[in-house]
This record gives structure tokens, C-alpha cells and sequence, in this order.
């Protein structure tokens, strides 16, 4: 059985130039869940562990019903309860939505049972909190990173000016997709796709 790799189906959207760039990312289905609390915290990392054995349970499911895929990169939605307070909050003070995109014969209907059940063996209360959604980036700018994500500060700043000098706004959340596996891959060597929705001015 071949299994669907949609990393690779989806190529241009997993991939970026080091400088930044526009795309039109179309809409999309996802496992998420979300919190609040700082990156790598317990709260975040909890919500990993659930996410990620949801999205394997559901992958099981499918290819038992004879649609094999491999589980897709993390993506994350990053935001501030005051976006225009002028300073950034506290890293526990940060909102998170971590995500899986999920092939199209997915369906909520497996999704419902996947949870019961990863809740019931795995005792993962988060596992409840786990969600299937359509997400609907649309415009966006983007721009690959490669290093440490606590060093991602100047890069972001060099994508929002190039938003800003090309005449659009920023128009939803910072999404990052991380494409290595941090306890593989040293932090030097880290690529994140850092995206941002914007709309002309």
C-alpha cells in the first residue's frame, strides 16, 4: 500500500524561499488543539502528546480502512491577547494552536471515535480537547527560517517589513511549520516556515 505523503503533495506549501515571499494557501482540514502558556511549557507539551496520538490513531484507522498516510509536519498558530500593546507579553502569557493537516478522506466522523479511545488508553484528558478544523490562511507572506526557535525574532521582522514596504496589513495569527524534529535535528539546523496572513492596504 503507498502511502500518501501530503508534505509532499502539497509541496509549495511546505517549502519557502530564505527570503520572503507571497503565496495563496487554499483551505485545509487539521487536528488541533489549543492553549495558552509558553512554548515547551507543560501545558504545550501536553497538548503535543495529544495531538500527535490522535493524529496517529486516526492514521491507523485509515489505513485499516485501506488509506495509508504519513502523519504531516506540526504547524503552529501563535497570538497575543493584545496584538497592539507595543511589547511582547510573557512567553506563559502566549496563545497557541498546535495543528496537523489531515488528507481529505479524514472525516470528523473518524476523528469522534479516535478520541474516545486515545482518552480511554492513553488517560490523556487533552486528548478531549483535540478538534478537527478547516483552516482558511489564504493570502499570505512567508519566508524560511533555519536556527534556534528563540531566535527567530529578526527574521519575523524582516517578513513584517517586507509586508508593510509592499503595501499589505497582517490579518490573522503568525503561523510557524516546523519541518525537522527537534530531538533529531540540532538547533542550528532547524527550518521553520514562518507564515503570516495579510490583505492589501
Amino acid at each position: 500500500m503507498t502511502k500518501l505523503d501530503l508534505t509532499k503533495m502539497y509541496k509549495q506549501f511546505y517549502t519557502s524561499s530564505p527570503e520572503p515571499n507571497i503565496v495563496e494557501v487554499p483551505e485545509a482540514n487539521f487536528l488541533v488543539i489549543s492553549g495558552r502558556g509558553a512554548p515547551g511549557g507543560d501545558a504545550y507539551q501536553r497538548g503535543l502528546e495529544a495531538l500527535y496520538s490522535m493524529a496517529y490513531r486516526v492514521k491507523f484507522m485509515a489505513k485499516a480502512a485501506g488509506n495509508d498516510f504519513i502523519v504531516g509536519k506540526l504547524e503552529g498558530l501563535w497570538w497575543f491577547d493584545s496584538p497592539d500593546a507595543g511589547t511582547k507579553p510573557p512567553r506563559e502569557d502566549w496563545n497557541w494552536k498546535s495543528m496537523i493537516r489531515q488528507p481529505e478522506f479524514v472525516t470528523s466522523e473518524m476523528v469522534d471515535p479516535a478520541r474516545t479511545e486515545v482518552h480511554s488508553k492513553k488517560k490523556l484528558d487533552e486528548a478531549l480537547e483535540v478538534e478537527f478544523e478547516a483552516y482558511a490562511e489564504g493570502l499570505s507572506a512567508q519566508i524560511m527560517y533555519v536556527g534556534p526557535y528563540a531566535e527567530e525574532g529578526p527574521t519575523i521582522t524582516r517578513l513584517q517589513t517586507f509586508i508593510r514596504e509592499n503595501g499589505y496589513e497582517m490579518t490573522g495569527p503568525h503561523h510557524e511549520i516546523y519541518l525537522n524534529d527537534p530531538r533529531k535535528v540540532p538547533p542550528e539546523k532547524l527550518r521553520t516556515i514562518i507564515r503570516q496572513p495579510i490583505r492589501k492596504i
